[in-house]
């Protein structure tokens, strides 16, 4: 069974709309695909229509962007409750915020001779209430300044770049605790990619887990050296945490993320599900359910 439990659609910054997601999935081999947009569930009810056509598994998910000593941590929360408040409220907050400081990264790219107008970012962003930097990219790729996203950022957009403007983010431990009071699985994703791997130290990640409740980390990333792979599924192992692989795939808009490059293996899959179970049991919240032809 290939099962991959991290991937984005138009929704978010992937390229794909949802069915075009599902469908590409099932025609790669997949058994199971998680569908973990940026912050929103809006592509959940496409997704599950589209699976349910192709008989393709499909697990409804959300990558909630956290920050931890100013640093970007990603939390995927699984078969959470989108609609609960308290998570809902942050999420609107963080969406919000993203949305509000494009504006000032055009203002910051025009003052380094770059041309960029508002309205082209916009227009890249169709159909998705999550508007990133991947969108910002996408429309300076668009108008000849770069030639793929992954210029963009290099030059103008990565953490520390002349062209980034923070925006507000949520504290993992708190993301997780409302990941779990929405009735779903946390799951942190590529601790050790980027710059999260300055602040999800084994000795951070052992605090979620027993302070908050993380239910698992993500170890099979395209981001994730072996070393760092094998690192990780130890400290999962350790702590009696759910250790789980993806793509991360984001259509073209991310190079070397195909669909089901990396994969969960089905017990750890299997345990997820457990955990969902018994998070669900001890929320209040309405929480959707996986769907596994």
């Amino acid at each position: 069974m290939r099962i991959d439990l991290h991937t984005h659609s138009n929704r978010s910054d992937g390229t794909d709309p949802v069915d075009v997601l599902i469908a590409h999935a099932q025609r790669d081999g997949l058994d199971v695909i998680a569908v973990t947009d940026h912050d929103t569930a809006d592509g959940w009810a496409d997704g599950r229509r589209a699976a349910e056509d192709l008989g393709i598994g499909f697990v409804p998910g959300i990558e909630i962007s956290c920050k931890l000593n100013g640093i970007s941590v990603h939390l995927l929360g699984y078969l959470l409750d989108p609609a609960y408040a308290p998570l809902a409220e942050e999420l609107r907050i963080v969406r919000d915020g993203r949305t509000e400081r494009i504006p000032s990264i055009v203002a910051r790219l025009n003052g380094l001779g770059v041309r960029l107008t508002v309205d082209e970012v916009l227009a890249q962003a169709t159909g998705t209430p999550s508007v990133g930097r991947p969108h910002v990219a996408d429309a300076l790729v668009a108008n000849g300044t770069v030639a793929t996203r992954s210029e963009a950022f290099d030059k103008y957009l990565a953490d520390g770049r002349a062209g980034h403007v923070s925006h507000y983010a949520i504290d993992p431990a708190r993301a997780i605790d409302l990941v779990r009071a929405a009735g779903g699985v946390p799951v942190i994703a590529h601790p050790w990619g980027r710059s999260s791997y300055k602040v999800v130290t084994a000795e951070t990640i052992a605090r979620l887990v027993a302070d908050h409740g993380l239910a698992g980390i993500e170890v099979d990333h395209q981001d994730h050296s072996p070393e760092s792979r094998a690192t990780l599924r130890g400290i999962a192992d350790d702590l009696g945490i759910i250790a789980t692989g993806s793509s991360d795939h984001h259509g073209v808009g991310k190079i070397d993320h195909d669909l089901g490059v990396n994969t969960t293996e089905p017990e750890q899959f299997e345990r997820l599900l457990e955990v969902a179970k018994a998070n669900a049991a001890a929320s209040d919240a309405t929480v959707p359910e996986a769907y596994l032809p």
